[in-house]
């Protein structure tokens, strides 16, 4: 609605431009760009052939043509233009800070995946073997079964023959093992969350900085020189901004499995306790 508006704005104008050029006698030629611009005021034609036909006005179809062209960009073509917009150099820095706080949430969101198991089913065959005396082959079976919970399974076995404080020591130390791996490269994508919003606030102080010099060179305080320097401010911002709540995303989401994960190592150890326990009282008898 708004675009046919100014269409018809921008064809009346040239009409006007035809009468005028045509009450100088400029002949044949303006009396078809006179009929060109009346059919497009009826019938609402093309207003960038018709702005070349009339000559020397074709920065007005540019201007038309430039303005179409923004309308139907793409989010990836707008993404890189206020990319450069935005100070290519601080945007850069932003951008790594993202790919490399990524790289760290990929990596633990693989090595997390892989960690899980099904801990109750692991549990209940350890209890089987164990109560059937199996003990090597219980062994066997944690170490066969990847992740942290068969770990800490597999050390109390070993240990089985031991007083029962000593295997509940083993245990506890051993968990706490397992549980610093689950957070191995945690601290990085904490440090990429902090360091990505403080790149762009010192992107917004540079680009603040940028537009008093300007100001200060010319000697005036012009609107286009504040508003570039306050553009290339707040894009740095921006981007910095959401390049954190990304990254946050994915880390509360890696918190979630390792306390998933913690809590099966926790409920396991538990179970393996009282398994060992019931495999002395048994031996014992």
């Amino acid at each position: 609605m708004k675009n046919n508006m100014l269409r018809h704005i921008i064809a009346t104008l040239l009409l006007l431009m035809s009468l005028t050029t045509a009450a100088q006698g400029s002949g044949a030629k303006s009396n078809g760009s006179l009929a060109a611009a009346q059919d497009t005021v009826a019938k609402g034609t093309d207003i960038d052939a018709l702005a070349r036909e009339m000559g020397g006005n074709d920065a007005l179809a540019d201007l038309m043509s430039d303005e179409e062209l923004s309308e139907g960009i793409g989010f990836h073509q707008l993404l890189k233009q206020k990319f450069v917009e935005g100070n290519a150099g601080f945007m850069s820095l932003v951008a790594l800070a993202l790919v490399l706080g990524l790289a760290f949430c990929i990596e633990r969101l693989i090595y997390l995946t892989l960690s899980e198991v099904n801990a109750r089913r692991l549990m209940a065959d350890v209890d089987r073997l164990v109560s059937q005396g199996d003990i090597e082959g219980a062994r066997q079976l944690c170490r066969d079964t990847r992740g942290p919970v068969a770990s800490v399974c597999y050390q109390g076995l070993l240990h089985i023959a031991d007083r029962i404080e000593d295997i509940e020591r083993q245990l506890l130390a051993y968990g706490s093992v397992q549980a610093a791996r689950l957070e191995r490269g945690c601290s990085w994508i904490r440090l990429f969350i902090t360091i990505a919003p403080s790149l762009g606030f010192l992107g917004t102080v540079i680009g603040m900085v940028m537009a008093f010099d300007r100001i200060q060179t010319e000697g005036d305080i012009s609107p286009t020189i504040v508003a570039e320097g306050m553009k290339v401010a707040l894009i740095t911002t921006i981007f910095g901004i959401v390049v954190a709540l990304v990254l946050q995303v994915f880390y509360n989401y890696i918190q979630t499995k390792i306390e998933h994960l913690t809590g099966q190592m926790e409920e396991s150890a538990i179970t393996l306790m009282d398994i060992v326990t019931k495999h002395k009282e048994g031996s014992h008898g």
